[in-house]
C-alpha cells in the first residue's frame, strides 16, 4: 500500500511551491524527483520490509544485497529513487548510478567505482563531494586535542586498499611548509602546492594519473608510509575493495554505512562472453562475499532477462592455458544464485491506477493552484490509463500530466 490520504493531503500542503512545480514538470518530462517518487510509490510497504530486513541484517554484522525484478515499465527505476530517499532519511550515504554499457560497463569496475563516487549523496548533505565531506570531517578531528591528530587513519578499515589509503591521509594533512631559501633548489623543484590538491582529488575519484606527479604530492602531504608498497591500482579488485572499505569507514565516521543503488543490470547480460564471465565474479562477490562487509548495501535492478541468460550460460565450457584445462567460469552462477534476496515488483492495478490519478489531480491541482472537476477529470484520465494499455507506468504519467495540462489551460480560457 501507500501512504494514506490523509498524509498525502499532509505532505503536499506542507511542501514549498516550488518544489511542487519541479515533480511536476521532472514527471511531464518521463522523470522522477525525490519529493514526486515519495508522493506517488505504491506497495510501499512491501518495499519498506524488504529493504529494512536488509538493513537489520547489517546492523547484526551479516551481508546484505537486494534485487529488483520487473520487466521495462514497472517502477524499477521509480523504486530505486525512492529507496534511495529512504537510505538516507535512515543516515545511509548513497549513490545511484545507471549502467550504461557504453560509459559504465560493470565488468570495468573503475568506471564504476568513478561513477559511484561522483553520485555520492551525504544525509544532509546533499551536495558534498567525497573529498569535501572527507576534508571537513577530519580537519574537525584534528582539531581535537583528544585526537592527537591520528582520528583520520584510525578511521580508515585495515582492508582500505593502499592507494586510497595514502590519498586519504594526504586530503587530510597540509602541505608541507619549506623556508623561501630552499624553494629555488633543484632538490624541491616537484614543490607545486597549488597542484597537489587536483591531483589528490582527482585520485580519490578513480581518474588515471601519472603516479610520479601523485608520488610528489605524498611526499610534500607528509605521508610517511606512501613507500610501503606500489601505488598503482592493477584489475578490478582494488577498486572494489576501495568501495567496501569507504562503506566501512562511513560506519566508522558515525553514518550507518553506503547503500549502492545499480538500475538497468540487465546490461550486464548483453555484453560479450568474455565481460560478462569478469561481471559475473564481481556481482558474485556483492552477493556472496567471503566474509560481510560492514555498511555495505548494494541495490540492483534486474529485468527477467537477466536471470534467464545467466541460466542458459554454458557453465561447462572450458578453456585452454598451458595444455590444461580450466572451467571458463569460475561458478555455475545459474544455480549460485538461487537464493538471492529478490523483490518482484508488480503493474499496477486497476485501484491502484485510480488512487495514483486522484494523487496526480491533488499534485497539479496544489502547484498551479486551479480547482479541477475532479469526477469529470478523473474520469478522462481513466480513459487515457485504459488507451495507454501496456505502455511504462512512467510514460502513463507523462500523458496523464499532458491531460492536466489541457484541462488547466481549458479552465483558465472559459
Amino acid at each position: 500500500m501507500a501512504m494514506d490520504q490523509g498524509e498525502f493531503l499532509e505532505l503536499l500542503e506542507s511542501a514549498d511551491n516550488f518544489i511542487l512545480r519541479r515533480a511536476v514538470e521532472r514527471l511531464r518530462d518521463g522523470l522522477f524527483d525525490s519529493f514526486g517518487v515519495r508522493l506517488l510509490t505504491a506497495h510501499e510497504t512491501r518495499l519498506h520490509q524488504t529493504f529494512d530486513q536488509g538493513v537489520q541484517a547489517l546492523e547484526q554484522g551479516e551481508s546484505s544485497h537486494l534485487c529488483l525484478c520487473g520487466s521495462y515499465g514497472q517502477g524499477k527505476s521509480h523504486s530505486l529513487t525512492y529507496l534511495r530517499q529512504r537510505a538516507l532519511d535512515q543516515g545511509f550515504v548513497t549513490s545511484q548510478i545507471n549502467l550504461d554499457p557504453r560509459e559504465i560497463p560493470f565488468h570495468d569496475f573503475r568506471q564504476v567505482y568513478r561513477a559511484l563516487v561522483s553520485q555520492i549523496h551525504f544525509p544532509g548533505r546533499d551536495k558534498l563531494s567525497l573529498v569535501q565531506w572527507w576534508k571537513e570531517w577530519a580537519g574537525a578531528r584534528q582539531k581535537e586535542p583528544e585526537n592527537g591528530g591520528n582520528e583520520p587513519l584510525a578511521i580508515i578499515p585495515e582492508s582500505m586498499p593502499h592507494f586510497f589509503k595514502c590519498v586519504l591521509i594526504a586530503l587530510a594533512q597540509e602541505n608541507m611548509i619549506l623556508p623561501p631559501r630552499w624553494r629555488g633548489m633543484k632538490k624541491y623543484s616537484t614543490y607545486r602546492p597549488r597542484e597537489f590538491p587536483w591531483l589528490l582529488a582527482n585520485a580519490l575519484s578513480g581518474s588515471a594519473l601519472p603516479v610520479n606527479r601523485l608520488r610528489h604530492a605524498l611526499r610534500y602531504r607528509q605521508v610517511s608510509f606512501y613507500k610501503d608498497a606500489s601505488l598503482v591500482c592493477r584489475g578490478w579488485e582494488p577498486y572494489f575493495e576501495a568501495v567496501c572499505s569507504l562503506a566501512s569507514m562511513f560506519k566508522n565516521m558515525g553514518l550507518k554505512g553506503w547503500v549502492l543503488l545499480f538500475d538497468e543490470g540487465e546490461s550486464i547480460a548483453q555484453r560479450s562472453i568474455i565481460q560478462r564471465r569478469k561481471s559475473y565474479e564481481i556481482l558474485h562477490r556483492f552477493f556472496s562475499p567471503p566474509f560481510p562487509h560492514p555498511g555495505l548495501y548494494p541495490i540492483f535492478a534486474f529485468t527477467d532477462d537477466f536471470f534467464l541468460r545467466v541460466r542458459v550460460e554454458d557453465y561447462d565450457r572450458v578453456t585452454v592455458r598451458d595444455d590444461q584445462e580450466f572451467s571458463y567460469f569460475k561458478l555455475n552462477y545459474g544455480e549460485s544464485w538461487r537464493q538471492l534476496c529478490l523483490h518482484r515488483l508488480h503493474r499496477l492495478s486497476g485501484p491502484e491506477w485510480e488512487e495514483l490519478i486522484g494523487k496526480l489531480i491533488h499534485l497539479h491541482a496544489r502547484a498551479y493552484g486551479w480547482q479541477p472537476r475532479v469526477g469529470e477529470t478523473r474520469q478522462q484520465m481513466a480513459e487515457v490509463v485504459a488507451a495507454t494499455g501496456g505502455q511504462e507506468a512512467r510514460l502513463k504519467i507523462k500523458i496523464l500530466i499532458n491531460q492536466l495540462d489541457l484541462l488547466h489551460q481549458l479552465s483558465q480560457d472559459v
